[in-house]
């Protein structure tokens, strides 16, 4: 993946993480507090923007240094990463799925183990 790509990604899951969660604290926020979800929807937001972030270090770090290996591997470790955490609670929110709550923690596998080849990469530095 490239630095541009990696950027490019990290802007989009941005947009989309300032329209979910406003649209969930304003539009949806009745609807996830009956069924029970509004801190698990809040919980998606949170982790999608701590990860989009991330994803948008690396993107800057590969573009200032394309010398760093495993960059692209840790970009897509944090962009598999937000799409089955957050994904899979914003699901679970939206649809009531139980079942996709199962899915998380993959995600979350993926989130550490992004943080994990960043570490490595680093070390590179």
């Amino acid at each position: 993946m490239t630095a541009r790509l990696i950027l490019q990604i990290a802007a989009l899951l941005g947009a989309l993480g300032v329209g979910i969660g406003a649209f969930g604290a304003h539009g949806l926020r009745k609807m996830l507090e009956e069924t029970g979800r509004f801190d698990t929807f809040e919980t998606a937001v949170r982790y999608q923007f701590y990860h989009t972030l991330a994803l948008l270090a690396v993107g800057i770090l590969l573009a200032m240094r394309p010398d760093i290996r495993g960059l692209s591997l840790t970009a897509w470790l944090f962009l598999g990463g937000i799409l089955l955490f957050s994904g899979s609670l914003y699901t679970l929110c939206f649809t009531g799925i139980i079942k996709m709550g199962a899915v998380a923690p993959i995600g979350g596998l993926l989130l550490i183990a992004g943080w994990l080849r960043l570490l490595w990469a680093a070390r590179q530095l």
